[in-house]
């Protein structure tokens, strides 16, 4: 492709060289450059792409894209732009030809619920026999094949390389979780966003290499309505009325409790044969009832979401109501089918913001006991730690304290940690260091009733003990330990 076919939605300053200089592929990364590669220089927290320009005009760039003046070199094409970041995503665009605008995409933000609400709507659309593509936490879908993603919203060039193989297997649709870090960092810029989605706000991803504060945390989430052709809101959320400020889209509202668009009511939550769920009718733009076999209030939120997308798609509510009947998301409130009178459950809650939020919701169904495995994560801010254990023990639950990622800190360090906060609310706590033996404790001590949550691994499928990370199932494990039984 030409350089100047690249170049039409985006400012620059030509330096020297040639508009028409052929472009084999775009790289950010000095080890993938090629012979005519254009490489952006990204300037990064610990490493600045303009440090490694003479390294990749060895290997055959004939493009380079700066922030900043650098020594020319004679037969190389220079750019000069304000951001790099952008002019990435830009390019990207312009190098797989604009996927987003050969599809309907559908981005989602906030601090909970993505994934799973990405995964509701993924559902339905697959039930009203649509093709679709999922890029998120998890990982993406292409035509139903599952690829690992390094980040939640993938950098912009592997997230356009994404769209585009979606486009060309005949996707119709793209959903998206569109993290904090992704709008902050440019990795969306460019995609023209059908439906823009914020579920709710609480602070997160705040400290080094993050967000410097909250405000800053709620300005990146408020771009994606600068982006979107409509917004939904969720108007239940305390900060409701600042997420749409400034917002440029057609607003859209869900909720429990406020007037809105779209509301739920007479919510029921039920439990049989072991599995939680719940059954709530709507008002508002669609008047049915809905069932999901997730627990929870918060699963009426997600479901809320996926209902109002899909209405906005022209989905016929048939779909929808058979859909979130059979919607299970990996690691995301997942419950594994066990021969005993308890329910177990798999969830990636990792801190003690969502750790409060899955006991709520658990509490509500008045299990007999719960039962949490959980640790947190090595090399990381130890009032988390306290924060954790003290919701743990807040809502009775017996802590099982045990590995999550250590990273070559020591697991009964961190265990002691969680246990300062567990004390405080003078809670019940064992710790055994190994995470197989601790999922087991818990299915031996369970009764009749109860509840075991396996929290903070979620849909992962590795340990990460040391520095690199091990094959590690929870999953797996707990169908083994029955199949062992049998």
């Amino acid at each position: 492709m030409k350089l100047n076919e690249l170049l039409d939605e985006m400012n620059y300053q030509f330096i020297q060289g040639h508009l028409d200089e052929e472009v084999s592929q775009i790289d950010y990364d000095s080890r993938t450059v090629q012979s005519g590669s254009l490489f952006v220089c990204i300037p990064g927290a610990k490493v600045d792409g303009h440090s490694f320009i003479d390294q990749v005009i060895q290997k055959g760039a004939k493009v380079i894209v700066i922030e900043h003046p650098v020594e020319y070199q004679e037969g190389i094409t220079y750019l000069l732009v304000d951001n790099a970041r952008k002019a990435l995503a830009l390019l990207s665009c312009a190098f797989f030809h604009h996927p987003s605008r050969q599809m309907k995409v559908i981005g989602i933000t906030g601090t909970k619920g993505k994934t799973t609400t990405s995964y509701m709507v993924a559902s339905i659309l697959e039930k009203a026999h649509k093709k679709v593509g999922i890029i998120g936490t998890i990982g993406s879908i292409v035509n139903g094949e599952f690829r690992k993603t390094k980040n939640t919203t993938p950098e912009s060039f592997e997230l356009q390389k994404l769209m585009h193989e979606m486009v060309e297997a005949g996707c119709e649709y793209c959903v998206m979780e569109v993290s904090s870090q992704g709008l902050m960092l440019d990795r969306v810029t460019g995609i023209d966003f059908d439906i823009g989605v914020f579920t709710n706000l609480s602070p997160d991803h705040i400290g080094e290499n993050e967000h410097r504060s909250f405000e800053h945390y709620m300005s990146c989430k408020k771009q994606l309505f600068q982006m979107c052709r409509i917004g939904l809101f969720n108007k239940d959320d305390e900060h409701y009325l600042d997420m749409i400020d400034r917002a440029h889209c057609q607003i859209q509202t869900y909720s429990i409790d406020q007037e809105s668009d779209l509301q739920a009511c007479n919510i029921n939550l039920y439990r049989q044969d072991n599995i939680l769920g719940v059954t709530f009718d709507t008002n508002g733009v669609i008047s049915a009832s809905f069932q999901t076999n997730t627990p929870g209030k918060f699963s009426v939120y997600n479901s809320l979401v996926a209902i109002m997308i899909c209405h906005l798609l022209d989905i016929d509510v048939p779909y929808i109501q058979e859909a979130l009947k059979q919607v299970s998301v990996k690691g995301r409130v997942e419950m594994v089918p066990v021969p005993r009178p308890y329910t177990v459950f798999i969830d990636y809650a990792h801190n003690a913001l969502s750790f409060d939020s899955i006991l709520s919701t658990m509490s509500e169904y008045h299990p007999h006991r719960i039962y949490c495995v959980y640790g947190l994560g090595g090399h990381r801010d130890v009032h988390r730690r306290y924060g954790a254990g003290e919701i743990v023990a807040k809502y009775h639950a017996f802590s099982i304290l045990t590995a999550d990622n250590p990273r070559g800190e020591s697991v009964q360090k961190i265990c002691q940690d969680i246990i300062e906060g567990i004390n405080k609310e003078n809670g019940e706590y064992i710790v055994i260091e190994d995470r197989q033996q601790a999922i087991h404790y818990a299915l031996e001590h369970a009764e009749a009733h109860d509840i075991i949550l396996c929290l903070g691994k979620g849909h992962e499928d590795y340990q990460i003990l040391d520095e690199e990370p091990l094959p590690f199932s929870e999953r797996q494990i707990i169908e083994e330990y029955f199949q062992q039984e049998d």
